[in-house]
């Protein structure tokens, strides 16, 4: 099977960056644990400070699911009303490989 790549764009509500921060550190670091996460990595916007761009790898769509099924994941979408100014934006992709194969492919 191929490997995932997720883009969430997340823009948190005026004032609510330290707190979101706060609450998806740990998230970060448990999921980083998970079997089938190559990669995690939580971007902020250099036009925006409130927009927050999470981008993934998984070995697979099995981890991915397994990934949503996990407690932290749970937490985070309990808060998700608290921090979020509006619904993210979750693109789930496939690579296509083009140019040279470690540049062309997260």
């Amino acid at each position: 099977m191929d490997e995932i790549v997720v883009v969430a764009i997340l823009t948190v509500k005026e004032g609510m960056s330290d707190r979101a921060l706060e609450v998806f550190r740990p998230v970060i670091e448990a999921t980083h644990q998970e079997p089938g996460c190559v990669s995690y990595a939580l971007h902020r916007d250099n036009s925006d400070p409130d927009r927050l761009v999470l981008v993934e790898k998984w070995l697979s769509q099995d981890d991915l699911d397994a990934h949503f099924q996990q407690p932290h994941m749970a937490e985070m979408g309990s808060l998700a009303g608290e921090l979020l100014a509006e619904p993210p934006l979750i693109v789930f992709s496939s690579a296509i490989p083009v140019g040279e194969p470690d540049k062309g492919l997260i």
